[in-house]
């Protein structure tokens, strides 16, 4: 597989200079080399075949002509996830943008395990940011989806639904199957903590227009539900 490269700056022209650190990586940890090929995206859509050259100390990229190629999934996805514990954060960020999921938006609930503030909200939400990235250059898709800044369950819960979007919440046990529902415009799915929501704050997101959606009689942990519902959207509305 040709390797993917993600840049920051608009790409343009005959040739794109990579940053310090991106040429870093390319030729330390990557292992290229002046004449390898590599595909460049800058998250506007299309790509750009091309090939390394060496520049003094820097790197660039002799740019062939762009391509018009979209990999994004049919349905608008949004997977509002509830922080789970450790790093896990980090697999569902990486999986959701494999499996295409649009938008991403981190919360805080009652029973979340990690509690963030300060500092410590942006260095994270920079390094998911990071992983999001790095997701789009393995999986192929050339726009980054949208990585919403951290909010608290009540504050994402009072943003209005757009025109068409189904709501749901994931509950274990109860609730609608998947298969049983309209197609939807947009669908954004709602998970919870390690311990799930509380009863208020089930009922909040009730109030808020989301139904309960069961995936079956097994209990799934709360990195693998969001992932779960996801793909099993995608088969029945999107593009697997």
């Amino acid at each position: 597989m040709i390797p993917r490269l993600h840049c920051r700056q608009t790409i343009s022209g005959r040739s794109h200079s990579l940053a310090p650190a991106q040429a870093h990586h390319a030729l330390r940890v990557l292992r290229l080399r002046a004449g390898d090929e590599v595909v460049l995206f800058d998250g506007s859509g299309g790509e750009w075949p091309g090939r390394l050259r060496e520049e003094g100390r820097g790197l660039q990229v002799e740019l062939g002509a762009w391509r018009a190629v979209e990999r994004e999934a049919a349905l608008a996805l949004t997977l509002a996830q509830a922080l789970p514990g450790g790093d896990k954060m980090d697999w569902v960020v990486q999986k959701a943008v494999e499996l295409g999921v649009a938008t991403i938006q981190p919360l805080e609930a009652s029973r979340s395990v990690v509690r963030l503030s300060g500092e410590r909200v942006e260095k994270r939400h920079a390094h998911w940011q990071q992983v999001a990235i790095a997701a789009c250059e393995q999986c192929g898709r050339n726009r980054v989806p949208a990585l919403s800044p951290l909010l608290p369950l009540a504050g994402f819960l009072a943003q209005p639904a757009a025109p068409g979007e189904l709501r749901l919440l994931l509950a274990p046990g109860e609730g609608a199957r998947l298969g049983a529902l309209p197609r939807p415009i947009a669908l954004t799915l709602l998970v919870g903590p390690e311990g799930g929501f509380s009863e208020a704050e089930r009922e909040m997101a009730r109030v808020a227009g989301f139904q309960s959606l069961t995936l079956g009689p097994r209990v799934l942990r709360t990195e693998t539900a969001g992932l779960a519902a996801v793909a099993a959207a995608l088969a029945l509305w999107g593009d697997f």
